[in-house]
Protein backbone atom coordinates (compact mmCIF):
# COMPACT_ATOMS: atom_id res chain seq x y z
CA UNK A 1 0.00 0.00 0.00
CA UNK A 2 1.52 3.30 -1.05
CA UNK A 3 0.97 6.13 1.43
CA UNK A 4 -0.61 9.13 -0.26
CA UNK A 5 0.71 12.65 0.41
CA UNK A 6 -0.59 14.14 3.64
CA UNK A 7 -2.90 17.05 2.87
CA UNK A 8 -4.06 19.77 5.21
CA UNK A 9 -6.91 22.18 4.69
CA UNK A 10 -5.91 25.52 6.14
CA UNK A 11 -8.92 27.84 6.25
CA UNK A 12 -9.69 28.98 2.71
CA UNK A 13 -6.11 28.42 1.51
CA UNK A 14 -5.34 25.74 -1.06
CA UNK A 15 -4.59 22.17 0.00
CA UNK A 16 -0.97 21.98 1.15
CA UNK A 17 1.13 18.83 1.19
CA UNK A 18 3.04 18.10 4.36
CA UNK A 19 6.47 16.85 3.46
CA UNK A 20 7.22 19.49 0.80
CA UNK A 21 10.15 21.84 1.22
CA UNK A 22 9.64 23.94 4.34
CA UNK A 23 10.14 27.21 2.47
CA UNK A 24 7.22 26.41 0.16
CA UNK A 25 4.73 26.04 3.03
CA UNK A 26 5.93 28.34 5.78
CA UNK A 27 4.35 31.61 4.73
CA UNK A 28 0.96 30.08 3.85
CA UNK A 29 0.85 28.04 7.09
CA UNK A 30 1.84 31.00 9.21
CA UNK A 31 -0.78 33.16 7.60
CA UNK A 32 -3.57 30.70 8.27
CA UNK A 33 -2.73 29.43 11.77
CA UNK A 34 -5.37 30.91 14.00
CA UNK A 35 -4.81 28.96 17.24
CA UNK A 36 -3.76 30.85 20.32
CA UNK A 37 -0.12 30.40 21.39
CA UNK A 38 -1.25 28.55 24.54
CA UNK A 39 -3.23 26.04 22.45
CA UNK A 40 -0.23 25.49 20.20
CA UNK A 41 1.98 24.86 23.22
CA UNK A 42 -0.55 22.30 24.48
CA UNK A 43 -0.48 20.69 21.03
CA UNK A 44 3.32 20.46 21.19
CA UNK A 45 3.09 18.95 24.67
CA UNK A 46 0.58 16.38 23.43
CA UNK A 47 2.85 15.41 20.54
CA UNK A 48 5.71 14.91 22.98
CA UNK A 49 3.44 12.38 24.75
CA UNK A 50 2.97 10.24 21.64
CA UNK A 51 4.81 7.51 23.52
CA UNK A 52 1.55 6.87 25.39
CA UNK A 53 0.07 5.95 21.98
CA UNK A 54 2.97 3.62 21.18
CA UNK A 55 4.68 6.08 18.81
CA UNK A 56 8.14 7.60 19.13
CA UNK A 57 7.83 11.41 19.44
CA UNK A 58 11.37 11.83 18.14
CA UNK A 59 10.22 10.81 14.67
CA UNK A 60 8.02 13.91 14.28
CA UNK A 61 10.48 16.84 14.56
CA UNK A 62 8.40 18.74 17.12
CA UNK A 63 9.68 22.32 17.41
CA UNK A 64 10.79 23.77 20.74
CA UNK A 65 8.30 25.62 22.93
CA UNK A 66 10.40 28.75 22.91
CA UNK A 67 10.14 29.05 19.15
CA UNK A 68 6.39 28.42 19.21
CA UNK A 69 5.75 30.90 22.01
CA UNK A 70 7.92 33.45 20.23
CA UNK A 71 5.42 33.55 17.35
CA UNK A 72 7.94 32.08 14.92
CA UNK A 73 6.07 31.42 11.68
CA UNK A 74 8.54 28.67 10.78
CA UNK A 75 8.09 26.96 14.17
CA UNK A 76 4.31 27.11 13.95
CA UNK A 77 4.32 25.70 10.44
CA UNK A 78 6.68 22.95 11.57
CA UNK A 79 4.39 22.21 14.50
CA UNK A 80 1.36 21.80 12.26
CA UNK A 81 3.36 19.60 9.92
CA UNK A 82 4.47 17.41 12.85
CA UNK A 83 0.88 17.25 14.10
CA UNK A 84 -0.41 16.31 10.65
CA UNK A 85 2.12 13.49 10.34
CA UNK A 86 1.26 12.19 13.81
CA UNK A 87 -2.47 12.43 13.10
CA UNK A 88 -2.04 10.43 9.90
CA UNK A 89 -0.11 7.70 11.72
CA UNK A 90 -2.68 7.58 14.53
CA UNK A 91 -5.54 7.19 12.05
CA UNK A 92 -3.99 4.97 9.36
CA UNK A 93 -1.13 3.27 11.19
CA UNK A 94 2.51 4.15 10.89
CA UNK A 95 3.54 0.80 9.38
CA UNK A 96 2.28 0.02 5.90
CA UNK A 97 0.73 -3.38 5.18
CA UNK A 98 3.72 -5.75 5.39
CA UNK A 99 4.00 -8.16 2.47
CA UNK A 100 4.76 -11.03 4.87
CA UNK A 101 1.74 -10.32 7.10
CA UNK A 102 -1.48 -11.13 5.23
CA UNK A 103 -3.22 -11.14 8.61
CA UNK A 104 -2.76 -7.34 8.77
CA UNK A 105 -5.04 -5.43 6.42
CA UNK A 106 -5.89 -1.77 6.59
CA UNK A 107 -8.76 0.16 5.07
CA UNK A 108 -7.54 3.77 5.19
CA UNK A 109 -10.21 4.92 2.75
CA UNK A 110 -12.76 4.33 5.53
CA UNK A 111 -11.10 7.15 7.52
CA UNK A 112 -10.59 10.08 5.11
CA UNK A 113 -7.72 12.28 6.22
CA UNK A 114 -8.84 15.62 4.79
CA UNK A 115 -11.61 16.32 7.35
CA UNK A 116 -9.35 15.40 10.25
CA UNK A 117 -6.48 17.55 8.97
CA UNK A 118 -8.84 20.46 8.33
CA UNK A 119 -10.14 20.18 11.89
CA UNK A 120 -6.59 19.99 13.24
CA UNK A 121 -5.65 23.20 11.40
CA UNK A 122 -8.73 25.12 12.53
CA UNK A 123 -9.52 23.75 16.00
CA UNK A 124 -9.25 26.07 18.96
CA UNK A 125 -7.78 23.09 20.87
CA UNK A 126 -5.83 21.00 18.30
CA UNK A 127 -4.44 18.69 21.01
CA UNK A 128 -8.00 17.41 21.50
CA UNK A 129 -8.06 16.29 17.85
CA UNK A 130 -4.94 14.22 18.49
CA UNK A 131 -6.58 12.74 21.61
CA UNK A 132 -9.67 11.65 19.68
CA UNK A 133 -7.64 10.11 16.87
CA UNK A 134 -5.54 8.17 19.36
CA UNK A 135 -8.66 6.53 20.83
CA UNK A 136 -10.37 5.77 17.53
CA UNK A 137 -9.09 2.19 16.90
CA UNK A 138 -10.82 -0.74 18.63
CA UNK A 139 -9.32 -1.57 22.04
CA UNK A 140 -7.12 1.55 21.98
CA UNK A 141 -8.18 2.73 25.44
CA UNK A 142 -7.49 -0.65 27.09
CA UNK A 143 -4.17 -1.07 25.29
CA UNK A 144 -3.06 2.44 26.24
CA UNK A 145 -3.92 1.78 29.90
CA UNK A 146 -1.95 -1.45 29.82
CA UNK A 147 1.00 0.29 28.16
CA UNK A 148 1.04 3.00 30.85
CA UNK A 149 0.75 0.36 33.59
CA UNK A 150 3.62 -1.67 32.13
CA UNK A 151 5.85 1.40 32.04
CA UNK A 152 4.88 2.22 35.62
CA UNK A 153 5.75 -1.34 36.68
CA UNK A 154 9.20 -0.94 35.13
CA UNK A 155 9.78 2.22 37.15
CA UNK A 156 8.41 0.62 40.32
CA UNK A 157 10.47 -2.55 39.89
CA UNK A 158 13.63 -0.53 39.45
CA UNK A 159 12.90 1.38 42.64
CA UNK A 160 12.35 -1.76 44.74
CA UNK A 161 14.63 -4.60 45.77
CA UNK A 162 14.08 -7.59 43.44
CA UNK A 163 12.04 -10.55 44.56
CA UNK A 164 14.62 -13.30 45.22
CA UNK A 165 15.00 -15.83 42.44
CA UNK A 166 14.81 -19.60 42.40
CA UNK A 167 18.25 -20.87 41.50
CA UNK A 168 18.36 -24.37 42.96
CA UNK A 169 15.05 -23.76 44.80
CA UNK A 170 11.63 -25.20 44.07
CA UNK A 171 8.87 -22.93 42.77
CA UNK A 172 6.82 -21.26 45.47
CA UNK A 173 3.46 -23.02 45.74
CA UNK A 174 0.19 -21.51 47.05
CA UNK A 175 -0.12 -22.18 50.77
CA UNK A 176 3.63 -22.50 51.32
CA UNK A 177 5.63 -20.46 53.83
CA UNK A 178 8.84 -18.68 52.89
CA UNK A 179 10.38 -16.07 55.22
CA UNK A 180 12.52 -14.62 52.38
CA UNK A 181 10.32 -14.52 49.30
CA UNK A 182 6.80 -13.97 50.70
CA UNK A 183 7.64 -10.64 52.45
CA UNK A 184 9.23 -9.46 49.18
CA UNK A 185 6.02 -10.46 47.39
CA UNK A 186 3.89 -8.52 49.87
CA UNK A 187 5.93 -5.41 49.13
CA UNK A 188 4.88 -5.75 45.46
CA UNK A 189 1.19 -6.14 46.29
CA UNK A 190 0.43 -3.75 49.15
CA UNK A 191 -3.31 -3.90 48.38
CA UNK A 192 -3.45 -7.65 49.07
CA UNK A 193 -4.74 -8.18 52.64
CA UNK A 194 -2.17 -9.76 54.93
CA UNK A 195 -3.09 -12.56 57.31
CA UNK A 196 -1.62 -13.32 60.70
CA UNK A 197 1.46 -15.03 59.23
CA UNK A 198 3.43 -12.58 57.02
CA UNK A 199 5.56 -15.46 55.65
CA UNK A 200 2.54 -17.44 54.38
CA UNK A 201 1.76 -17.38 50.68
CA UNK A 202 -1.94 -17.00 51.44
CA UNK A 203 -5.02 -16.86 49.15
CA UNK A 204 -5.14 -13.04 48.89
CA UNK A 205 -1.52 -12.91 47.75
CA UNK A 206 -2.05 -15.86 45.41
CA UNK A 207 -4.94 -14.02 43.70
CA UNK A 208 -2.78 -10.93 43.21
CA UNK A 209 -0.06 -13.07 41.62
CA UNK A 210 -2.61 -14.79 39.38
CA UNK A 211 -3.75 -11.41 38.04
CA UNK A 212 -0.16 -10.51 37.25
CA UNK A 213 0.40 -13.87 35.56
CA UNK A 214 -2.69 -13.46 33.39
CA UNK A 215 -1.60 -9.98 32.34
CA UNK A 216 1.74 -11.42 31.19
CA UNK A 217 0.26 -14.33 29.28
CA UNK A 218 1.44 -16.84 31.89
CA UNK A 219 -0.58 -19.74 33.25
CA UNK A 220 -2.56 -18.08 36.11
CA UNK A 221 -1.96 -20.89 38.59
CA UNK A 222 -0.34 -18.89 41.40
CA UNK A 223 2.85 -20.97 41.24
CA UNK A 224 5.87 -18.69 41.27
CA UNK A 225 8.72 -19.87 39.09
CA UNK A 226 11.25 -18.15 36.87
CA UNK A 227 8.78 -16.62 34.41
CA UNK A 228 6.67 -15.12 37.20
CA UNK A 229 9.79 -13.80 38.93
CA UNK A 230 10.76 -12.07 35.65
CA UNK A 231 7.31 -10.46 35.55
CA UNK A 232 7.55 -9.39 39.20
CA UNK A 233 11.00 -7.89 38.82
CA UNK A 234 10.22 -5.98 35.67
CA UNK A 235 12.56 -7.92 33.40
CA UNK A 236 9.54 -9.09 31.37
CA UNK A 237 8.04 -5.59 31.06
CA UNK A 238 10.13 -4.32 28.10
CA UNK A 239 8.85 -7.20 25.95
CA UNK A 240 5.31 -6.47 27.12
CA UNK A 241 5.71 -2.79 26.25
CA UNK A 242 6.94 -3.63 22.75
CA UNK A 243 4.01 -5.96 22.12
CA UNK A 244 1.49 -3.37 23.30
CA UNK A 245 3.03 -0.71 21.05
CA UNK A 246 2.80 -3.05 18.06
CA UNK A 247 -0.78 -3.99 18.96
CA UNK A 248 -1.86 -0.36 19.03
CA UNK A 249 -0.48 0.37 15.57
CA UNK A 250 -1.83 -2.87 14.06
CA UNK A 251 -5.39 -1.88 14.98
CA UNK A 252 -5.28 1.49 13.21
CA UNK A 253 -7.55 1.57 10.15
CA UNK A 254 -7.83 -2.21 10.43
CA UNK A 255 -10.12 -3.79 7.84
CA UNK A 256 -13.28 -5.29 9.38
CA UNK A 257 -13.69 -9.08 9.37
CA UNK A 258 -15.74 -10.71 6.61
CA UNK A 259 -19.45 -11.07 7.20
CA UNK A 260 -20.86 -14.42 8.26
CA UNK A 261 -19.04 -17.38 9.70
CA UNK A 262 -15.26 -17.51 9.80
CA UNK A 263 -12.39 -19.31 11.51
CA UNK A 264 -9.77 -17.32 13.41
CA UNK A 265 -6.58 -18.90 14.78
CA UNK A 266 -4.51 -16.69 17.07
CA UNK A 267 -1.00 -18.12 16.77
CA UNK A 268 0.67 -16.69 19.92
CA UNK A 269 -2.41 -17.38 22.06
CA UNK A 270 -2.73 -20.84 20.52
CA UNK A 271 -6.53 -20.59 20.30
CA UNK A 272 -9.05 -21.24 17.53
CA UNK A 273 -12.44 -19.58 17.33
CA UNK A 274 -15.32 -20.09 14.94
CA UNK A 275 -17.25 -16.84 14.84
CA UNK A 276 -20.44 -15.60 13.26
CA UNK A 277 -20.08 -11.83 13.33
CA UNK A 278 -19.08 -11.13 16.93
CA UNK A 279 -20.69 -14.31 18.28
CA UNK A 280 -18.33 -17.14 19.25
CA UNK A 281 -19.73 -20.49 18.07
CA UNK A 282 -16.75 -22.63 19.06
CA UNK A 283 -13.46 -22.07 20.84
CA UNK A 284 -10.62 -24.48 21.54
CA UNK A 285 -6.93 -24.78 22.28
CA UNK A 286 -4.62 -25.52 19.37
CA UNK A 287 -0.99 -26.50 18.92
CA UNK A 288 1.02 -24.26 16.58
CA UNK A 289 4.46 -24.42 15.01
CA UNK A 290 7.56 -24.37 17.13
CA UNK A 291 9.78 -21.29 16.56
CA UNK A 292 12.09 -23.24 14.24
CA UNK A 293 9.05 -24.22 12.10
CA UNK A 294 6.78 -21.24 12.52
CA UNK A 295 3.12 -21.31 11.54
CA UNK A 296 2.82 -18.50 8.97
CA UNK A 297 0.10 -15.84 9.11
CA UNK A 298 -2.44 -16.70 6.40
CA UNK A 299 -5.74 -15.72 4.86
CA UNK A 300 -7.44 -18.58 3.09
CA UNK A 301 -10.63 -20.68 3.33
CA UNK A 302 -11.57 -24.11 4.59
CA UNK A 303 -12.77 -25.98 1.50
CA UNK A 304 -12.77 -29.69 2.35
CA UNK A 305 -12.32 -32.30 5.04
CA UNK A 306 -10.44 -35.58 4.76
CA UNK A 307 -11.58 -38.41 7.02
CA UNK A 308 -8.95 -40.99 8.00
CA UNK A 309 -6.17 -39.09 6.20
CA UNK A 310 -2.83 -40.68 5.32
CA UNK A 311 0.24 -38.54 5.93
CA UNK A 312 2.65 -37.74 3.17
CA UNK A 313 5.64 -36.82 5.30
CA UNK A 314 7.46 -33.60 4.26
CA UNK A 315 11.17 -34.09 3.61
CA UNK A 316 12.20 -31.93 6.56
CA UNK A 317 10.04 -33.92 8.97
CA UNK A 318 11.35 -37.16 7.49
CA UNK A 319 15.02 -36.37 7.89
CA UNK A 320 14.90 -34.40 11.15
CA UNK A 321 12.07 -36.08 13.07
CA UNK A 322 11.57 -39.57 11.69
CA UNK A 323 15.05 -40.69 10.64
CA UNK A 324 16.27 -40.93 14.27
CA UNK A 325 13.19 -43.04 15.08
CA UNK A 326 13.80 -45.36 12.13
CA UNK A 327 17.39 -45.78 13.30
CA UNK A 328 16.30 -46.51 16.87
CA UNK A 329 13.45 -48.95 16.15
CA UNK A 330 12.40 -49.55 12.53
CA UNK A 331 9.97 -52.30 13.52
CA UNK A 332 8.02 -49.89 15.74
CA UNK A 333 7.74 -47.51 12.78
CA UNK A 334 6.24 -50.29 10.67
CA UNK A 335 3.73 -50.97 13.44
CA UNK A 336 2.76 -47.28 13.36
CA UNK A 337 1.88 -47.54 9.69
CA UNK A 338 4.94 -45.96 8.08
CA UNK A 339 5.86 -47.04 4.55
CA UNK A 340 8.99 -46.08 2.62
CA UNK A 341 9.30 -45.47 -1.12
CA UNK A 342 12.19 -44.86 -3.49
CA UNK A 343 12.05 -43.28 -6.94
CA UNK A 344 13.05 -45.70 -9.70
CA UNK A 345 12.88 -44.44 -13.30
CA UNK A 346 10.41 -41.77 -12.27
CA UNK A 347 8.14 -44.20 -10.42
CA UNK A 348 7.68 -44.62 -6.66
CA UNK A 349 8.60 -48.13 -5.61
CA UNK A 350 8.01 -49.34 -2.07
CA UNK A 351 11.08 -50.43 -0.12
CA UNK A 352 10.58 -52.76 2.87
CA UNK A 353 11.43 -50.76 5.98
CA UNK A 354 13.32 -53.61 7.64
CA UNK A 355 15.52 -54.12 4.56
CA UNK A 356 17.12 -50.67 4.96
CA UNK A 357 20.27 -50.08 7.01
CA UNK A 358 19.01 -46.85 8.56
CA UNK A 359 22.39 -46.10 10.14
CA UNK A 360 23.76 -45.50 6.65
CA UNK A 361 20.95 -43.19 5.50
CA UNK A 362 22.07 -39.56 5.21
CA UNK A 363 19.85 -36.83 6.65
CA UNK A 364 21.44 -34.28 4.29
CA UNK A 365 20.73 -36.40 1.18
CA UNK A 366 17.63 -38.21 2.36
CA UNK A 367 16.73 -40.61 -0.49
CA UNK A 368 13.23 -41.78 0.43
CA UNK A 369 9.60 -40.70 0.38
CA UNK A 370 7.76 -41.62 3.58
CA UNK A 371 4.05 -42.12 3.99
CA UNK A 372 2.03 -43.02 7.07
CA UNK A 373 -1.19 -44.89 6.49
CA UNK A 374 -4.43 -43.80 8.12
CA UNK A 375 -5.03 -45.20 11.57
CA UNK A 376 -5.04 -44.52 15.28
CA UNK A 377 -1.29 -43.84 15.33
CA UNK A 378 -1.34 -41.47 12.34
CA UNK A 379 0.27 -38.10 13.15
CA UNK A 380 -2.75 -36.31 11.61
CA UNK A 381 -5.21 -38.22 13.77
CA UNK A 382 -8.49 -39.04 12.03
CA UNK A 383 -9.37 -35.65 10.53
CA UNK A 384 -7.64 -33.20 8.22
CA UNK A 385 -9.21 -29.83 7.39
CA UNK A 386 -7.94 -28.51 4.07
CA UNK A 387 -7.17 -24.78 3.78
CA UNK A 388 -5.38 -24.25 0.43
CA UNK A 389 -2.17 -22.22 0.74
CA UNK A 390 1.38 -22.17 -0.55
CA UNK A 391 2.92 -23.34 2.73
CA UNK A 392 1.12 -26.71 2.94
CA UNK A 393 -0.47 -25.74 6.25
CA UNK A 394 -3.69 -27.41 7.38
CA UNK A 395 -5.74 -28.03 10.52
CA UNK A 396 -5.82 -31.58 11.86
CA UNK A 397 -6.55 -33.98 14.67
CA UNK A 398 -3.69 -35.51 16.68
CA UNK A 399 -3.19 -38.67 18.74
CA UNK A 400 -1.10 -36.68 21.26
CA UNK A 401 -4.05 -35.41 23.29
CA UNK A 402 -2.04 -34.75 26.45
CA UNK A 403 -0.21 -31.83 24.83
CA UNK A 404 -3.32 -29.66 25.07
CA UNK A 405 -2.92 -29.53 28.86
CA UNK A 406 0.26 -27.50 28.43
CA UNK A 407 0.13 -23.72 28.81
CA UNK A 408 2.71 -23.28 26.02
CA UNK A 409 1.82 -25.24 22.87
CA UNK A 410 4.19 -24.06 20.13
CA UNK A 411 5.18 -27.65 19.41
CA UNK A 412 4.21 -28.62 15.84
CA UNK A 413 6.04 -28.49 12.52
CA UNK A 414 3.83 -25.61 11.35
CA UNK A 415 0.36 -27.10 10.98
CA UNK A 416 -2.45 -26.51 13.48
CA UNK A 417 -3.43 -29.40 15.75
CA UNK A 418 -6.96 -29.21 17.14
CA UNK A 419 -8.17 -29.93 20.66
CA UNK A 420 -11.77 -30.72 19.60
CA UNK A 421 -11.73 -31.62 15.90
CA UNK A 422 -15.11 -33.40 15.93
CA UNK A 423 -16.87 -30.24 17.08
CA UNK A 424 -15.26 -28.28 14.28
CA UNK A 425 -16.27 -31.03 11.84
CA UNK A 426 -19.91 -30.74 12.88
CA UNK A 427 -19.87 -27.00 12.17
CA UNK A 428 -18.13 -27.14 8.80
CA UNK A 429 -20.35 -29.95 7.51
CA UNK A 430 -23.53 -27.93 8.10
CA UNK A 431 -25.30 -27.56 4.78
CA UNK A 432 -23.24 -30.26 3.03
CA UNK A 433 -25.83 -32.59 1.48
CA UNK A 434 -25.82 -36.12 2.85
CA UNK A 435 -23.35 -35.41 5.59
CA UNK A 436 -23.74 -34.94 9.32
CA UNK A 437 -21.74 -35.89 12.37
CA UNK A 438 -23.30 -39.36 12.58
CA UNK A 439 -22.34 -40.28 9.00
CA UNK A 440 -18.87 -38.86 9.51
CA UNK A 441 -18.46 -41.03 12.60
CA UNK A 442 -19.43 -44.15 10.64
CA UNK A 443 -16.81 -43.36 8.00
CA UNK A 444 -14.20 -42.70 10.66
CA UNK A 445 -14.99 -46.01 12.30
CA UNK A 446 -14.59 -47.80 8.97
CA UNK A 447 -11.03 -46.55 8.55
CA UNK A 448 -11.67 -45.64 4.92
CA UNK A 449 -9.98 -42.48 3.64
CA UNK A 450 -12.73 -40.16 2.39
CA UNK A 451 -12.54 -36.66 0.93
CA UNK A 452 -15.55 -34.41 1.62
CA UNK A 453 -15.83 -30.97 -0.08
CA UNK A 454 -17.83 -28.67 2.16
CA UNK A 455 -20.88 -26.92 0.73
CA UNK A 456 -20.02 -23.61 2.35
CA UNK A 457 -16.33 -22.74 2.54
CA UNK A 458 -15.36 -20.77 5.62
CA UNK A 459 -12.87 -17.86 5.57
CA UNK A 460 -9.80 -18.75 7.64
CA UNK A 461 -7.32 -16.31 9.13
CA UNK A 462 -4.21 -17.43 10.96
CA UNK A 463 -3.19 -14.23 12.70
CA UNK A 464 -0.32 -13.23 14.96
CA UNK A 465 -1.74 -11.10 17.77
CA UNK A 466 0.15 -11.25 21.06
CA UNK A 467 -2.26 -8.78 22.74
CA UNK A 468 -5.94 -9.71 23.01
CA UNK A 469 -8.61 -7.55 24.65
CA UNK A 470 -11.60 -9.57 25.85
CA UNK A 471 -12.37 -7.60 29.01
CA UNK A 472 -11.07 -4.55 30.81
CA UNK A 473 -7.44 -5.72 30.65
CA UNK A 474 -5.49 -7.07 27.65
CA UNK A 475 -4.05 -10.58 27.80
CA UNK A 476 -0.57 -10.95 26.36
CA UNK A 477 1.36 -13.97 25.19
CA UNK A 478 5.01 -14.33 24.30
CA UNK A 479 6.25 -13.06 20.94
CA UNK A 480 7.25 -16.61 19.99
CA UNK A 481 8.33 -15.83 16.40
CA UNK A 482 9.64 -12.28 17.07
CA UNK A 483 7.09 -10.84 14.64
CA UNK A 484 6.27 -8.05 17.09
CA UNK A 485 9.97 -7.20 17.15
CA UNK A 486 10.01 -7.04 13.34
CA UNK A 487 6.91 -4.84 13.36
CA UNK A 488 8.46 -2.57 15.97
CA UNK A 489 11.57 -2.05 13.87
CA UNK A 490 9.34 -0.72 11.12
CA UNK A 491 7.31 1.32 13.60
CA UNK A 492 10.44 3.06 14.92
CA UNK A 493 12.15 3.57 11.57
CA UNK A 494 12.39 7.15 10.27
CA UNK A 495 10.42 5.87 7.30
CA UNK A 496 8.06 2.91 7.42
CA UNK A 497 9.65 0.12 5.38
CA UNK A 498 7.95 -3.13 4.59
CA UNK A 499 8.65 -5.87 7.10
CA UNK A 500 10.96 -8.69 6.10
CA UNK A 501 9.27 -11.96 5.28
CA UNK A 502 8.79 -14.64 7.91
CA UNK A 503 11.53 -17.13 7.19
CA UNK A 504 11.94 -20.79 7.90
CA UNK A 505 10.94 -24.00 6.15
CA UNK A 506 7.86 -25.90 7.19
Amino acid sequence: MQRRPILAVLGTAPLLAFGTARGETTSACAAELGQAPEALLRLAARLRRLAEDGLDPRLYAIPADAAIAGSSAVARADLLQAAGAALTDLLHGRVQEPASRPDIRRRPEAIPLAPWLAELAGAAEPAAVIDRAALLPPDAAALKRALAAARERVATARAQPPVPGFEGVEALEPGASDPLRVPALRARFPDAPSGEDPTLYDPALVEAVKRLQAAHGLEPDGRIGRATIAALNGTAQPTMIRSLRAALDMRRAAAPPPAGRRIEVNIPHQRLQVLDGNRVLLEMAVIVGKPARATPPLRTALTAVQLNPPWGVPVRNAREDLLPKFRANPRAMVEKGFRVFSTVEGQLVEVPVLSIDWRMVSAERFPYVIRQEAGEANALGRLKFIIPNGDDIFLHDTPDRGLFRRAERALSSGCIRLERPMELLALVLEGTAGWDRARAQRVLDSGKTTHVPVARSLPVRLHYSTAVVEGPEPRLRADIYALDEAYLRALDAPRAPRIAALTGDR
